[in-house]
Parts: structure tokens; sequence; C-alpha cells
């Protein structure tokens, strides 16, 4: 209906109606329905894809990894775009560094590498809150990834900023990008809004011109494409070894009756949440799928083909509430390091029998370098911390204010407030309707009490006189990626009650903290007062180690291991590696890449150990930066995923 896409456009900002440039040109990337293929300069294509997020790889090695990828065989490699990785704030926008996707897009281009870029607005990909931006939560009631006037008003800044970027890198006019997706398995989603789809497809028109090559991607499944798929994308579907191969592409025709066959994700692994074994995708079974998608002349992108890292505060987590670690290994062809491994050669004869692979060198494994132990010292607890950690002061509230209603989108915040009575007696403290998002430190005048933990602890016994302060340090562990619950709100959600009688708690002194700041800029005090002997409140720790000299070839990329450690965040040089918690693992070590190091000056660490830390026989506490990963040592319960590979993050009915 043409009323539909008049009164879409006018949710468009007024600076964006404006009518792109119309040039002729010699390159050409298409769909050719009669022939069921695409075609690239007029001539019959298919591509064998790998996917790499430039957001999980630094800068320092993209070069490095795309060229394992296109010796490897493949002609394109497939990236997503996280908007929250690059408007960090509203109207603040980042495209610089490892953040600048162009440069990325052009490296790929240099290198004679296609890219179906995955352009979002959401994402999923384990990743925080699926790539969109936390600050959309701010108005609560906010129904995301649907035609609710907040939401698409921010989509339409946010393209009407991202898109023109990616305009002049479309294949047509040069540059590498064959394809574009505008919405992930939305038929995952529960919305199911049409005029959702019809908006992104208007908006996508508007900047990116008739003739780039539109998509979806949703599960082999009719349930997925019914609400994932609109006449304007081309409907693609994801799946994984062990699945129907003809099935699964007669189902993408129940969709699309002619076109090329494609799967957008073709899974060489798997995910892995923290408590959980380490995924392990068999070479065999991949190899077997791989080989019998080709035979069909589908094109394919195998996801991944090298995972990376989730640095800093960018894991996700899926439903019901369980958060992904730092490491985004997936078990790919190409490790989290970028080590070449027994799976990427086995996918590479595969691909083999179907096209010629470059000549020439492959780019070798990395080398690793194990540093040994670092001695490090206990600095000051979080609580001494509080004037550094919080630059723009306390905010004071009667009832709990959730991190999104202070701006705080990331890490951590200190919820204060006094006891009410006396609790000589051991007293519970409750977190109401599971209101902890998602662990809350728990202490009462500097004395350790417990931890609060999403979906898992809600009470906790506490003693203290009237007048203590009640201290609640709240990680955020990640915002949910997939589902229906991406409006994934932090900190305390509810009241928080003490004793059997559920006495409300109020007169709230919240400390936003930014945490990374103080760490880049030194200012973490370097001075204990009054530490308890038995028990660890959140407390920094900090040290330094020096790159060995003499030694040839150093420095090198290593990996980090916390012995004797139990949760908590590391940064080196300022720079956040991500999240360690050996005491639930899978994940023991912390991939460390070499561009942080430095062999000029001390490399200095500070640690944030959120509950215990024993020491080591000399009495001294350490970490150890050894050459080898450790990614599969769980000591919580065994949880072994058996879902079949359907979609990478759709968890919900687990």
């Amino acid at each position: 209906m043409p009323w539909i896409a008049t009164v879409l456009l006018l949710l468009l900002p007024a600076t964006l109606i404006s009518r792109p440039a119309n040039g002729a040109s010699q390159r050409t990337f298409e769909i050719d329905y009669e022939h069921n293929c695409f075609r690239k300069d007029g001539e019959p294509f298919r591509y064998i894809s790998g996917s790499i997020h430039y957001s999980r790889v630094p800068r320092f090695y993209w070069k490095d990894r795309l060229l394992k990828m296109k010796m490897a065989g493949l002609d394109a490699i497939q990236t997503y775009v996280p908007w929250n990785f690059h408007e960090p704030k509203p109207g603040i926008y980042q495209f610089t560094g490892d953040q600048d996707i162009e440069a990325f897009l052009r490296l790929a281009n240099e290198l004679g590498l296609l890219v179906v870029l995955r352009a979002g607005p959401y994402i999923c990909a384990e990743w925080e809150m699926g790539g969109l931006p936390a600050w959309l939560l701010q108005k609560q009631s906010i129904v995301l990834r649907s035609s609710d006037p907040d939401y698409l008003a921010a989509v339409n800044q946010w393209m009407g900023v991202f898109l023109p970027k990616i305009k002049p890198l479309l294949y047509e006019n040069g540059g590498p990008v064959i394809t574009v997706q505008a919405e992930n398995e939305y038929g995952s989603y529960f919305k199911c809004d049409y005029n959702y789809l019809r908006h992104l497809r208007t908006l996508f028109r508007f900047h990116l011109g008739e003739r780039a090559v539109l998509f979806t991607t949703d599960g082999n499944g009719d349930q997925y494409l019914r609400c994932g798929s609109i006449q304007g994308f081309y409907a693609t579907v994801d799946f994984g070894p062990g699945s129907n191969v003809t099935a699964s592409f007669i189902t993408q025709r129940h969709s699309e009756p002619k076109g090329p066959l494609v799967n957008s994700e073709f899974y060489t692994g798997w995910l892995d949440h923290w408590g959980e074994h380490h995924s392990v995708v068999s070479t065999q079974a991949i190899v077997q799928s791989l080989n019998e998608i080709l035979a069909h002349g589908a094109s394919v992108n195998m996801y991944m083909f090298i995972g990376g890292t989730n640095f800093g505060y960018w894991n996700g987590a899926n439903t019901p509430y369980a958060p992904q670690p730092t490491s985004y290994d997936y078990d790919a062809p190409l490790s989290e390091a970028g080590d070449l491994t027994s799976k990427y050669f086995a996918i590479r004869e595969v691909i083999r029998k179907f096209k010629a692979i470059p000549e020439g060198p492959i780019p070798p494994t990395t080398p690793k370098y194990a540093y040994g132990r670092v001695a490090l010292k206990k600095t000051c607890t979080v609580v001494e911390a509080l004037d550094t950690l919080c630059e723009v002061g306390p905010v004071k509230s009667i009832y709990p204010l959730t991190f999104d209603q202070v701006s705080q989108y990331f890490g951590f915040m200190l919820y204060r407030t006094t006891l009410p009575k006396n609790c000589s007696e051991p007293t519970p403290l409750n977190s109401l309707l599971n209101g902890v998002h998602d662990r809350a430190y728990v202490s009462v005048n500097g004395v350790p009490q417990g931890v609060l933990e999403r979906n898992k602890y809600f009470t906790i016994n506490i003693t203290g006189k009237a007048g203590d302060k009640v201290d609640l340090l709240v990680e955020s562990m990640g915002r949910v990626n997939f589902g229906r619950y991406n409006n994934d709100f932090k900190g305390l959600l509810a009241n928080m009650t003490l004793g059997h009688n559920d006495e409300i708690l109020t007169n709230w002194t919240i400390y936003p903290l930014n945490i990374d700041s103080a760490v880049i800029h030194g200012l973490i005090p370097q001075s204990m007062v009054g530490t308890p002997s038995n028990y660890s409140l959140p407390a920094f720790y900090e040290g330094s180690f020096t790159i060995p000299s003499g030694i040839p070839a150093l420095p090198q990329d290593t990996f980090i291991k916390f012995p004797g450690w139990t949760k908590g965040q590391i940064w080196i040089n300022g720079f956040n590696l991500g999240r360690y918690w050996p005491a639930r693992g899978p994940q023991v070590t912390l991939y460390v890449p070499v561009h942080i190091l430095k062999t000029s000056a001390p490399n200095n660490i500070t640690v944030l150990e959120l509950e215990n830390v024993s020491m080591c026989d000399q009495g001294k506490y350490f970490v150890e930066f050894v050459d080898t990963p450790i990614l599969n040592a769980t000591s919580g319960p065994t949880i072994r995923n058996s879902k079949p590979f359907s979609t990478e993050g759709q968890w919900e009915d687990l």
C-alpha cells in the first residue's frame, strides 16, 4: 500500500530527505531469479564466505586474519555491525581505531575479498544486547525491533549516519560489499511487525539505492521465515552440520521460489556460556555438510571462521539468563588468537573440490610466549576508591534506580543504604522479583556478607547494627542478545527488603562507576585501609612486568591465567581484556594480543577481584602468562548443548 511508504518516510529526519546521486557503474551484483543464481558483472556467481567480526579482532590483526581466510579459498567474508560499538551514547559516534569499519572494508577490498555486510540494526551475535545500544532503554516502555516511533527514530538517526558511509563501498561503486542484511533472524522475535520490516526496506533503499542486494536471515523452518521475510529483502536461511541440507533449502524455497540458495550461517562450532563445557563440533560433521551444501550449488557463509574475543564488557547472554564468556573462540577454523587448526585445513580441502585455491604461503600461526608469573599487590577496595571511580558524583533516590536510569550502560554501580534496625542475628536480605541484574556483592560496614545472583540466589543472611552502611556492588554481566527479552535492564530492578516481614529498604545513594577511566589515567588509590583477614571485599590489585630483553621477536601474543582467583575484570596497560571467572569456567585463560604490550616500559596490570583470591606459597598474589589457552575447564554442573543447529542464539525454549 503506497500510503505506508509515505508514512514511514515521514519518520525520517528532515535532513535525510534528499535524492541519492545516480551514477552509472560497470560493476554489477544482482540476483538472477530466472537462473537461480547471483550474477557478478553479468556472470553466474556463488560465494563461499566466512564470518569475522571486526569488533572482536584487534585492528592490528585484521590483515593477518583476512589473509588466512582468503588462503582457505574464501571469496568473501561476512561481518556484523554492532550499533552499540559505534554509538555508545546518543549522538556520540566512534569510527576510528578498532571501530573504523570503513578501513576494515577497504582492507578486505584490497585483499580481493568480497563482503556480506550484516548492517543491523540488530545482530544477535552473542554480543551485548544483540548490538542494540543500552541507552535505548532509558525509555522503559520502548518496544525494540518494532514500529514503535521511539525505536524507529533512533534507527533512522543511526542509519542516517552509518549507511552513507557504506554506499561508496558497495560493489557497484567499486567497493567490496555485495549484499547487505537489514534485519537478523526476525522470525525468531516475538513481534512479527511487518510495518517495521517495511520501514527498514524504505530506509535502506533510501540510503543505498535500488540496486543494492538486501537480504534477511532466518532459521531453516517455515515458522521463522513467516515473520522474518518480506518482499524486497531476499530471504536466506541458516543451519549447521547434521541438518538435512535438501530439506533446509526446500524451506528457503517456500519464501524464495526462485533465486540462489543461500545458507548465511553454516555453523563451524557453537557458543559457550559460563558454567558449561566449551562447545566443540567435529570436523568430520562440518566437512560432510559443507560438501553437501556446495554440491547443491549454494552460496554459504561459515559462522564463525574466526570467532575472536569479547573484550571489555561486550559479551552477551541468552535466556534463561546465561552470559557468554570473554572468549568467542567458537571452535572455529581459526582459533580465538588466529591460529590455524586442523578444521581450517579440512575445510580448505573441501573448498578445493569446487574452486581454485589461491597459490602461495598461508600466513603462519602467530607465536605465543609464556612470560611467567607476575606478583600483584592489593591496593584498595572499590568502596575506598568511590570518589575516584564515580566521576559524576552519586545519585540519591528513595528507591533503587537501574543502570539505564542513570545513564550507566556497562560495568558496575554501587548501591548504598543503611540498616533500619539491629540485625544481631542473621537476617534475610531479599531481592524481590529476581530484581538483581546480574550479580550483587553485599557488605555491611565493610564486612562481606555474600553474593546475590540473577536467577540463582535471591536471599542472603546479613548481620549489623542500625545505621550501618549496606553496600551492594552490582555487576552487569552482559545483556540478553537473543529473543524477546533484549530489553535487559541492569542494576536493582526491584526493591530490596529486610527480614521475614520484607521491610523495604529506602533512601539509596547510587554510585555509577567509571572504572575504565580511572584505570587508564592511573587514578586507583595505592593504599589499603583495614583489610578483613578472612573475607575479601571487591578490591583492586596491581603489578607490572617487563618484556625480557635479549630474546628476539618479542613481544608476542600470550594468555593470562588466574591461579587462586575467583571472578573479576582485568586491564593491561589500560586495555580492558574482559571478565575472568575460572571458579565457574569453562574459560580459564584470557587472550592477550601483542599490540597492547610494551617493550619500552613496564606493562601495568590492574585486576578487580570481586570475591576472593588466595596467596601463593611466597605469600603473594600472582597471575601467570602462559603460551597455551585453557577454554574447556568447567567446575560447575555439566550442561551439554544438544540443541540442533538452527540459529546462533536460539535458546529461549531450552
